[in-house]
């Protein structure tokens, strides 16, 4: 069947919430590198610790919503889903940004003292060609289980995250089309019990346990199966929306999370699935509860979300001339940090998103059925 270019699919306020997740990031990494600058008391709070996982989970709550909805209603518009076009509008949408970021980190900033962190190790030093290859080979996530946190190009795990999930997701989606719902709920159990059981001191013994936990903990695919799970009940019209597309609950939910997040509250053992739950009811109803369309629906916000993708992966490397200048001029004021951080961040994400982001993204055009958001 012919692609139909002329079907739109379009969720408000998630442009909106795709930035909120970004920012959550840069929280997190500017907290924690102030402490290299002798900015700040040293002393990172609970919230900080934890916000910044957090923010990557609700953007795999929130990919996993929308990619798993964009299949299922291309298969039901043209009989199938089309798992090579699938792979090649991620390619389009992730691979460039991913591939210019690799060059700059690998071979210019890794040439320059300037951007050295102070009184930090960096993996990069003593593995160099390791480490690049496995980010070429797109499993960066490796390299954080092996070597640790990599400057500049430490956020890119998640991208390994991503794409090895979505290697999987329509193959998966296809195979178990008569019982989808129970296959993601069956994936967020497995990843639990593998994770206890690598917890657990009688797997010590295990061959390269630590690194096994390390990768599996950042293999977040429960997080992207829960956002996966609204999005087949949504296409599924189940009886169990009424419940849960209720503007009560949302307010109540974001009341509730915004709490847990500010305290830093951390829950044993389901950390992140409790979480990426409440964050999947969130997206859900701020994408189809009529009564929400515009919490989050402003131009900026809207642009914002749109140029998410660049603003997560570009802001380490514009975070630490920023705060090596505050440190510089002995002026440590928040406001200051976040404001050059931010600004900058988004002006080099601008300029990327349409100069150099669009020449792809106008490519996806070619392979897909539906038009869709920034995925």
């Amino acid at each position: 069947m012919a692609a139909n270019r002329d079907l739109k699919l379009y969720f408000p306020n998630l442009n909106g919430l795709r930035f909120i997740a970004a920012f959550f990031v840069i929280i997190n990494h500017t907290e924690q590198l102030k402490v290299f600058y002798h900015l700040g008391d040293g002393i990172l709070s609970d919230f900080t610790r934890n916000i910044g996982k957090l923010g990557v989970m609700l953007f795999f709550v929130l990919s996993g919503f929308l990619i798993t909805y964009l299949l299922i209603t291309e298969e039901r518009l043209t009989g199938a889903i089309h798992t090579k076009k699938f792979y090649i509008r991620r390619f389009l949408r992730i691979l460039p940004v991913y591939v210019l970021l690799i060059v700059v980190v690998f071979f210019m900033l890794h040439n320059f003292s300037f951007w050295d962190i102070p009184r930090m190790k960096n993996p990069l030093d003593n593995n160099f060609i390791s480490i690049l290859f496995l980010h070429i080979f797109l499993i960066p996530n490796v390299a954080t289980a092996v070597y640790g946190f990599i400057p500049y190009i430490a956020q890119a795990w998640s991208i390994g995250t991503e794409e090895q999930s979505y290697l999987m997701w329509p193959v998966l989606l296809k195979k178990f089309k008569k019982h989808r719902l129970a296959l993601m709920i069956s994936i967020v159990v497995f990843h639990f019990m593998v994770r206890v059981l690598f917890s657990h001191k009688l797997f010590i013994a295990i061959p390269f346990r630590d690194v096994i936990y390390k990768f599996w903990m950042h293999f977040n695919i429960d997080s992207i199966a829960i956002g996966s799970v609204f999005a087949i009940l949504l296409c599924n019209k189940n009886r169990g929306l009424k419940y849960l597309l209720n503007t009560n609950l949302f307010y109540f939910v974001v009341f509730f999370t915004g709490t847990l997040l500010i305290l830093g509250v951390r829950i044993p053992y389901f950390q992140y699935q409790f979480y990426s739950f409440l964050f999947g009811l969130i997206i859900i109803n701020l994408a189809v509860n009529k009564e929400l369309k515009n919490v989050l629906e402003y131009k900026v916000l809207n642009y914002l979300g749109k140029i998410s993708y660049g603003i997560y992966m570009y802001h380490f490397i514009v975070l630490i001339p920023v705060l090596m200048f505050v440190s510089n001029i002995n002026l440590e004021n928040n406001i200051l940090i976040y404001s050059l951080v931010l600004s900058t961040t988004i002006a080099i994400s601008s300029l990327s998103y349409h100069y150099f982001e669009s020449f792809f993204l106008k490519r996806k055009i070619k392979y897909s059925y539906i038009k869709s958001g920034e995925l």
